[in-house]
């Protein structure tokens, strides 16, 4: 599925299914919970954290942290299609922005060698 083809999808899922979009200010806010979610998750699976006692992830981890994932990227594209935004032209932006900025930048950043 290519960008485009997710953002059409999720628009044809909204108008089916969910009545209509939630407004931009209620998409943020869900968007940060995810991104919370998968932080948990991270945290928890590779950080220092421990999962709470009863609370250990009942599913294996690369099943949930990609369910988290993905419903960070429904939302996300959920605010795109609502602000008119097209992420595959976006992203592209943003590609060719990251490699003139910063085409030496990690290349001589001793920490990543």
């Amino acid at each position: 599925m290519t960008i485009e083809e997710a953002q059409e999808a999720v628009d044809q899922w909204i108008k089916e299914n969910g009545v209509r979009y939630f407004n931009e200010l209620t998409n943020m806010a869900i968007l940060t919970e995810e991104v919370g979610e998968i932080a948990r998750i991270i945290a928890r699976e590779y950080g220092e954290q421990s999962w709470k006692k009863g609370k250990e992830s009942s599913s294996p981890l690369t099943t949930s942290l990609g369910e988290e994932m993905a419903d960070v990227l429904f939302v996300l594209i959920c605010l795109a299609n609502q602000t008119g935004i097209d992420l595959t032209d976006a992203l592209q932006k943003s590609l060719e922005k990251k490699s003139e900025r910063d085409k030496e930048r990690h290349h001589n950043n001793l920490k990543l060698k």
